[in-house]
């Protein structure tokens, strides 16, 4: 009946892979061309048959602009190129300028992925003022998770917007009003939120450092000046230190899983191939081997390996949280090995892609080329599926591990708990966690007072003397000055303790009998010893041994130089002694026995005493599987 409103509307015949644009009108043209455009930048793949659908339904609704069509589009194939397609043209058309007019802004736009939404804080003077604030702060931040970073803090602003809304009658509108008893307010209010479960006691102490620094920062940028959107905002507005709760400490490993668990993991890694990508597999398998953060792992190069000048295998990462490039780990040939074979995988899979422009672990979708990494919330999804599908995991008491405390950050503890179990120091881990302070290496293991005591209340019968006579042989666990005594009134040396008082009072440097503790009274040993203790007459043998072959000393400087027989002999007999107690245990005693020794071994202090050192035992601190 109408023949321009049937020839505009009519499906054009379909030729190869040619689109018909007729009857459009010009900015719906421009906006395809430009949302296709964008989406073959980011690698995405789209067919023929469904660019001619979407152009079709443009066509018969008659928009004026694709952004018209999202909300009667109704097929999903439709709707998801048309929301990449929408994405892309926003960032095309918008600065950083415009979006932050926006009550929810691209991100894409700042230079990082995803959303950030303004829209629940009630009050407009706060949600500008947020955004303001958003904005200084959005310019500082690096990596992946921005967008969770950012509205983390945003989410802290609406628990302040919606007090304010709630308990005044002006509803928050006026900032020049507000004071210290709205603050409290918030802060009991956040109580009642907590004792309620809508909030955990972790989230109320997030929000109240959050909102803490926030408020700080509006100040300090001059938000609340007169003429600002914070203009009038009163100096009695401020969450002081004493207002944060404090958070609860936990008690042993934290978040590190069971060794156990561990070796179940990791014979089960073969799975997650099956219901993901080899790339999902290799990147939670480093992760456990490395523990890198989960961005370390998703986005290293492909060139990641290399070998040190001792002939180790080394990994080279970007600490993106620190800002940090180039930082290297040693790393177990196991671990080299999973990446010369992914290193291989991915060389095959993208033969015609330059190895610089290549990632380790290249991502399976909208990645033609091969060089966009595999994103963390897509790792974190593929292990999510993998976790539930696992069998029980079982702990070595025959009780079922809680899976749900299985996940990618948990592996980067695990880490560190294995090195500092294995009596890596504290200042060499803080090293390899790629940490700039101790204080934080100190967190992801921390051997509590009580653990300590529980350990020293487990060894103190196994205390020996030079001679291998037991020191406590009657002793379940010490009194309180006992044990106040054996903390204070003795102090480290190679073997052992030594309680000789002039040598403790220097912090074990001023022995008056020249370190001769295989033959002082003052000096007590246990189990915990016995790694230093073998390496020790392993030494000495060696010395013996090499000092009898060499020829150019005189007869005197070698006997002087020569370990004694009897300081051999003692040491053999303290070894066989001390080893004799711990093998006449029951195996449960033996597991207790050796809990207490990896207690005691993470807070030992090492000391310099001026005297042949001995180097410390070798240990694996990959105890999951063989290495």
């Amino acid at each position: 009946a109408d023949r321009e409103e049937w020839a505009r509307t009519e499906w054009p015949v379909a030729y190869g892979h040619t689109v018909g644009l007729g009857g459009l009108p010009g900015l719906v043209i421009a906006e395809l061309l430009l949302g296709l455009q964008g989406r073959c930048q980011l690698g995405g793949t789209t067919r023929p048959e469904l660019f001619r659908g979407l152009v079709q339904h443009a066509r018969a609704a008659g928009v004026s602009s694709l952004f018209d069509l999202l909300a009667t589009l109704k097929p999903r194939g439709y709707r998801q190129v048309l929301s990449t397609m929408l994405e892309c043209i926003r960032c095309a058309l918008s600065s950083p300028e415009q979006e932050r007019r926006h009550d929810v802004w691209n991100l894409r736009v700042f230079g990082h992925s995803g959303e950030l939404r303004f829209t629940k804080i009630r009050q407009s003077w706060l949600r500008e003022t947020a955004k303001r604030w958003a904005v200084q702060d959005i310019a500082k931040r690096r990596g992946g998770q921005v967008a969770a970073a950012m509205q983390s803090r945003v989410l802290a602003v609406r628990h302040l917007s919606d007090s304010l809304y709630i308990q005044r009658e002006d509803h928050g509108q006026d900032p020049a009003l507000l004071g210290r008893r709205d603050i409290e307010n918030l802060l009991h209010r956040l109580t009642y939120l907590q004792d309620t479960g809508a909030t955990t006691a972790r989230q109320r102490a997030h929000v109240c450092r959050d909102l803490s620094k926030i408020v700080n920062d509006i100040r300090d940028l001059g938000l609340a000046k007169s003429g600002e959107p914070a203009a009038g905002l009163p100096e009695s507005f401020v969450i002081r230190r004493s207002d944060i709760p404090r958070e609860a400490k936990r008690e042993g490993p934290g978040r590190a899983l069971p060794q156990s668990v561990m070796r179940q993991l990791y014979e089960a890694l073969s799975r997650i191939e099956e219901i993901s990508t080899r790339e999902s597999r290799v990147a939670v398998e480093l992760l456990m081997d490395t523990g890198r953060r989960p961005e370390e792992i998703c986005r290293l190069r492909f060139d990641c390996l290399v070998t040190g000048d001792d002939g180790k295998y080394v990994l080279i990462f970007t600490d993106f949280k620190n800002n940090r490039e180039e930082r290297r780990l040693p790393i177990t040939n196991i671990t080299a090995g999973v990446i010369r074979d992914q290193q291989q995988a991915v060389r095959k899979r993208f033969p015609d892609t330059s190895t610089s422009d290549l990632p380790l672990l290249p991502r399976k979708l909208r990645n033609p080329d091969g060089t966009q990494p595999l994103t963390v919330n897509g790792l974190t999804n593929a292990h999510r599926r993998w976790v539930a599908l696992l069998p029980p995991l079982l702990l070595p008491d025959g009780a079922e591990f809680d899976r749900t405390a299985i996940a990618l950050y948990p592996y980067r503890h695990s880490y560190a708990q294995r090195h500092a179990d294995a009596g890596t120091p504290a200042d060499v881990l803080r090293d390899l966690m790629s940490h700039r302070s101790i204080a934080t290496t100190q967190i992801y293991y921390r051997v509590t007072e009580k653990r300590v005591r529980g350990a020293v209340d487990k060894l103190v019968e196994f205390q020996f003397d030079r001679h291998g006579n037991r020191i406590w042989p009657e002793a379940k666990a010490l009194l309180d000055h006992e044990y106040a005594r054996m903390r204070v009134g003795s102090v480290a040396v190679p073997f052992g303790t030594c309680s000789e008082p002039s040598n403790v009072t220097a912090g074990g440097h001023a022995c008056p009998f020249r370190f001769r503790c295989l033959g002082c009274e003052h000096f007590r040993t246990d189990p915990s010893f016995l790694p230093e203790l073998r390496d020790y007459l392993q030494t000495l043998l060696r010395d013996r041994e090499r000092i009898q072959a060499a020829t150019e000393l005189d007869s005197w400087a070698a006997a002087e130089a020569t370990p004694s027989e009897e300081e051999i002999s003692r040491l053999r007999a303290l070894i066989r002694l001390t080893e004799q107690s711990v093998d006449d245990l029951t195996a449960a005693d033996r597991a207790a026995l050796e809990e207490a020794t990896k207690a005691l071994r993470k807070v030992r202090q090492t000391v310099d005493l001026g005297m042949p050192s001995v180097a410390p035992p070798h240990r694996d601190p990959r105890l999951e599987r063989d290495s």
